[in-house]
């Protein structure tokens, strides 16, 4: 490990939000050996965090000043030292791509990919990791957090070397993790049960747990470093965590008609948390900070997934990715307790936008497209897709990590998972309402058939078939959620091999 990685730098304000979590030096706790388990708070009710106020911005010998997005204006601009990710779940990569020529320099392979007939990823002697989904990374740019959900494994990768420093294991389904402020942390939300996981990185040892209402998602901070929020996909509530004693020191009630969150992002002001709701596709709750009041629910869509934020010439925007419908909102923020405004749909370069994050500069938002395998950039002045990237399988979450020393360029990259095929369909929905999409992708020795749909009736069972004009295959059955939706419905077949070209979806059982 690197001895520099100790160094504790100055609070930057309220310019880093998710990408920092933790507590600051003076109030970071070592446990014994081995997990300790916090006992349950009372619900007490505490202060919103201070009034934000501009502070100096983090200075180090080497790397001077940098700021971490999302940030408030007056950030560094875009360098070709910075890097954004994507957290590839199919191909079981992190894709790497410099901004500032948008260009794709590899992948980091973490696994086999999904279904890779060599190296029987779905067996019991397959040992590699599976469904690569969360990132985070430290203040000062140099470590990249990298969650698996499936093999509950939490890696540490040198942003310079692209390669893996450390990898700790965890409780079950982990989502999301972020570095405390000095980096010496990691906070991680253990989706599958119901901790936060405090995880000393450099001794890969679990630390301290701190229990939360079931399945929590994410975790992020107050830019003042007091309080942690942690959203839970089947718990409608937001905890709030006092950073120093580690302890609940509020539970903030979400209402019935968002639903569950799987994402959240605090507003580079700290004003705001945003909540992506993707379980009943309909709504986003806009919660303030300082009232702990749920200021707005908003009906953005199916498959709501990441919010984040950029300011442009002086106006405060809310960017929102929802999936099920291949856009990207954005919203006008309020200063004064009203609604955000809806100003633009975005129509995504792709299918399934997912993960977002803007550049320090606020000058450019960079969005990762589940289901085409690419990443569209976005410019914030004209709010219009200026170039779109193809990468890994299935990117979920996606960061932005400014740099402040020249990392490598292609240094222990490799290419898993880029230059496969896909195609996306439009769904042919028969003898019933709705609408979707299939998307095709080539795995090593199989095809993977993604289908998505809406405005279904609830509730019911329905068939995919496969068709090439005169014969139809059954791929699967599946059932609509009680909204009329089917999110994700998975099918593995030789597609393309058997020159399919249209997917139709019925009622019922195959026949």
């Amino acid at each position: 490990m690197r001895a520099r990685l100790g160094l504790v730098l100055m609070f930057v304000t309220a310019n880093i939000l998710t990408s920092a979590t933790g507590c600051s030096p003076a109030s970071t706790r070592e446990a014994g050996v081995g997990p300790v388990a916090t006992s349950r708070p009372g619900v007490g009710a505490v202060p919103g965090p201070s009034p934000m106020q501009r502070a100096a911005p983090s200075s180090d010998p080497v790397r001077g000043t940098l700021l971490q997005a999302p940030a408030l204006p007056g950030a560094q601009p875009i360098s070709g030292n910075d890097r954004v990710y994507t957290a590839d779940q199919d191909s079981n990569t992190v894709s790497v791509i410099d901004p500032a020529t948008n260009t794709v320099l590899g992948t980091i392979a973490l696994g086999q990919p999904r279904m890779a007939p060599g190296a029987d990823v779905l067996g019991a002697m397959y040992d590699g990791e599976i469904n690569v989904h969360g990132l985070g990374f430290s203040r000062d740019g140099r470590w990249l957090d990298v969650i698996d959900v499936t093999t509950n494994a939490v890696h540490v990768i040198d942003t310079a070397t692209n390669q893996v420093a450390r990898t700790v294991y965890v409780g079950r389904a982990p989502h999301e993790g972020f570095f405390s402020p000095d980096g010496t942390r990691l906070w991680v939300a253990v989706r599958g049960e119901d901790y936060v996981s405090v995880i000393d990185w450099q001794a890969g040892r679990e630390v301290d747990r701190i229990h939360t209402e079931d399945a929590p998602s994410k975790v992020v901070f107050s830019p003042d470093g007091r309080l942690a929020y942690v959203n839970h996909l089947r718990a409608q509530v937001l905890d709030v965590i006092d950073v120093a004693s580690r302890r609940i020191v509020r539970r903030v009630p979400i209402p019935e008609e968002a639903g569950g969150s799987s994402d959240e992002a605090i507003s580079p002001d700290g004003r705001e948390i945003w909540l992506g709701m993707p379980t009943n596709g309909r709504t986003t709750a806009v919660l303030n900070t300082g009232t702990y009041r749920v200021e707005a629910v908003l009906r953005t869509g199916p498959r709501t997934n990441h919010p984040n934020f950029v300011t442009v010439g002086g106006v405060d925007y809310a960017y929102q990715t929802v999936g099920g419908l291949n856009e990207t909102l954005v919203y006008r923020r309020s200063r004064d307790g009203r609604a955000p405004a809806l100003v633009k749909t975005i129509h995504d370069n792709g299918h399934g936008s997912h993960g977002i994050w803007p550049s320090p500069d606020n000058t450019r938002v960079y969005v990762a497209l589940q289901n085409s395998d690419a990443v569209d950039v976005i410019d914030t002045r004209t709010m219009s897709v200026i170039t779109t990237l193809h990468i890994g399988q299935s990117p979920m979450a996606l960061v932005y990590v400014a740099r402040g020393a020249p990392a490598t360029t292609t240094r222990n990259l490799g290419r898993q998972g880029l230059g496969m095929r896909t195609r996306n369909l439009p769904l042919e929905v028969h003898g019933t309402s709705g609408s979707g999409t299939a998307l095709i992708r080539a795995l090593p020795g199989i095809d993977e058939v993604d289908i998505g749909a809406t405005g279904l009736p609830p509730n019911q069972l329905f068939t995919a078939y496969a068709g090439d004009g005169t014969r139809m295959t059954a791929l699967m059955s599946m059932t609509s959620n009680q909204s009329g939706d089917i999110d994700e419905g998975f099918s593995y077949s030789y597609f393309f091999a058997n020159h399919y070209g249209s997917v139709v979806l019925k009622p019922g059982a195959p026949h």
